[in-house]
This record gives C-alpha cells, structure tokens and sequence, in this order.
C-alpha cells in the first residue's frame, strides 16, 4: 500500500515537471506598454463601449500577434507620448504622429503604414476658397500641440496668435463657436468627426492644398533594432497579404 502510494507521488511529481516548461514559458510571454492617445479618431479613440479602438489600434494588436507580444494599452495626450516613451514609461507608440526628421533623431519609426496631410477648417458661414495657411495672416488660427503644424504656423510669424490645444476636438470646438478663425488638423480625423455629425458649424475647406504630409508607423526607442526588425516583418507581410489595405478601408483612410 506504501509501495503505491509512493509511486502514485512520483509519478504526480514528474508529470507536474513535464507540463512545467509550457507553464512557465506562457507565464513569460511579453507584454509591451503602448502608448496612444483616445481622441484620434479613427486612428485612436475610445469607442462606445469605452475601450481604445481605431486603426492604429487594430493594426498594433494584430502586429503583436504576429510578433509574439501582448499588448497593454496606455492612453495619454498626444504631446507627452515621444517624453513616455524615451523614458521608459512606455515601449511602443501606436499613434497618428508623424516621422519628422526631429522626432527620428529621439526615437524609431517603422516602415509606414499610412501617409495623409493636413485640413483646413473653418467657420461654415465662412466660404472663402482658401488654399494655403497663409490665406489667413493676421487672423487667430489654432492646432494641436505637439504636431508639426503648431511649429509651422508659429514659424510663419503672419499670424495674429497661434493657439495650441491638447487635441483636435478641442482645436474643431474653438472653431465651431467661432473663438478661432480656423484650425490645421488631421485632414482624416477632422473628416471623420464632421462625417459623424459633430461640430455642425465647421466645414473642411476643400480648395486647400496639404503643405504638410507625412507618414506614421509604430514607434519604437531608439536602437531598439531587434524589435524593429519583427515590427518591420510583420507590416511588411500585412503589405503583401492586403490585410494592411483592408485595415484602411475599415476604418474610411482610403
């Protein structure tokens, strides 16, 4: 009875140690800090349910997937994401941000995933044909902090003020009421809310002409090279399969 009893333990002990391996290596499974913000719409915000849904959003959990990492959303504003994650507070953005030449030289970008430009937004009783920013010297004009258009149109110094909010709803609401002449923002993001009927007193200008494009990807700190180099292979594969193409007409960026 001893006999088999010890046996009935050992032989419990060394199947626990066998399914030990897989345990443990589940256990370890990477879980990265992704920063973003929750009002890009639609390539980051927080949709009626309250979670983090966009473009950027899908695209990062489906590159994770691929990648062999899960992911741990961190909503924050826009402007503080680059400081989060040169820091340490984060370890990918996945956001509608630019890759400038400024931003390359303190952190990583991926191969592009998507390219747009600016809009112009004004007053709807305004219907002027306007096609550059610099159609509005002298006026008070507003955009995003932490974008290139603020350092654009500070830069042009033709400008009675330039103003800076933390998001784009913000910058469409101060022209909505009118307390701004007009805004330079995200031209999809700024179509996307004026499509789901919010701010009914504003209008995209469509005689404008982008002086600002650029193009987003995953971002990552910089010299993380191995990293980027999975991240990389998966967009690269999301290319080729056109599951990328359809992530972009999901959310209406074609």
């Amino acid at each position: 009875m001893r006999l088999k009893s010890l046996f009935a333990s050992v032989f419990a002990l060394s199947v626990g140690i066998a399914a030990l391996p897989a345990i443990t290596g589940e256990a370890r499974a990477e879980t990265l800090r992704v920063g973003t913000e929750a009002q890009g719409i639609p390539f980051s915000f927080l949709n009626d349910q309250n979670e983090l849904d966009g473009f950027m959003i899908e695209l990062v959990k489906v590159i994770g997937e691929k990648v062999g990492f899960d992911v741990q959303l961190e909503p924050m504003e826009f402007s503080a994401l680059i400081a989060s994650l040169t820091s340490g507070k984060i370890d990918l953005i996945s956001a509608a941000m630019y890759n400038t030449p400024t931003r390359a030289e303190v952190v990583d970008f991926s191969d592009d995933v998507y390219s747009f430009g600016e809009g112009m937004v004004v007053s709807k009783e305004d219907t002027k044909e306007y096609t550059s920013f610099q159609d509005m010297a002298g006026e008070v004009v507003g955009a995003q902090v932490g974008t290139v258009y603020i350092a654009a149109l500070e830069e042009a110094g033709i400008f009675s003020e330039v103003k800076a909010y933390e998001t784009i709803p913000a910058v469409m609401n101060d022209v909505n009421a009118g307390r701004i002449k007009a805004g330079f923002v995200d031209y999809p993001v700024a179509s996307y809310y004026l499509g789901q009927g919010q701010f009914p007193n504003v209008h995209l200008v469509k005689s404008y002409k982008t002086a600002l494009p650029g193009k987003i990807g995953i971002i990552t700190k910089k010299g993380d090279t191995e990293r980027m180099t999975k991240i990389n292979g998966a967009i690269a594969e999301l290319k080729s399969s056109g599951e990328l193409d359809k992530m972009i007409e999901k959310w209406s960026l074609n």
